[in-house]
């Protein structure tokens, strides 16, 4: 994240001490740099992606080749025979549960970040891919699903010719 000094609509960059402005020009600052800092980055702190009621999602990566769509999703501690991977329309979804290791009788933690139970990310897929002609890899703790393209939906290059005078 870049830093970005703030300026007001003239373009001169606004005084920080907040004591020179009157008390609604303060508050219009803060509410301008409050909307400001939400667009930059909305889910703020968030480490990991959260759903409704604050179930835990995979992380995934998305890419594209002429050729494929790759979806990649980091499912560390989950059993690959735990996953469900489904294909509705244009939606790709990967879901799953998470087990929770053994209960420690007697431990008191101080911190637990870790995060259990059932998860599920959907994936809009782009236009012309096979749905027939996907193939998952586990590795690592990281699903990668692969989905061919249609011959019909692949790039045509077409060269450009120039014209002798």
């Amino acid at each position: 994240m870049s830093i970005i000094p703030w300026r007001n609509k003239r373009g001169e960059t606004e005084s920080t001490d907040l004591a020179e402005l009157s008390s609604f020009d303060q508050f219009r600052t803060e509410m301008e740099r409050t909307f400001d800092r939400f667009l930059r980055d909305p889910w703020g702190m968030v480490s990991m992606p959260m759903t409704r009621l604050g179930a835990w999602a995979p992380s995934i990566d998305v890419t594209e080749s002429d050729t494929e769509v790759t979806v990649q999703a980091e499912i560390p501690g989950v059993d690959p025979k735990e996953l469900d991977i489904s294909i509705t329309g244009d939606m790709l979804t990967i879901s799953g549960k998470k087990e929770a290791s053994t209960e420690r009788k007697g431990a008191n933690y101080y911190c637990s970040e870790r995060r259990f139970g059932s998860f599920q990310r959907s994936v809009r897929l782009p236009a012309g891919v096979d749905t027939e002609k996907v193939s998952a890899q586990h590795a690592n703790g990281v699903v990668a699903i692969t989905l061919k393209k249609q011959p019909g939906a692949m790039p045509k290059r077409i060269t450009v010719k120039t014209a002798d005078k």
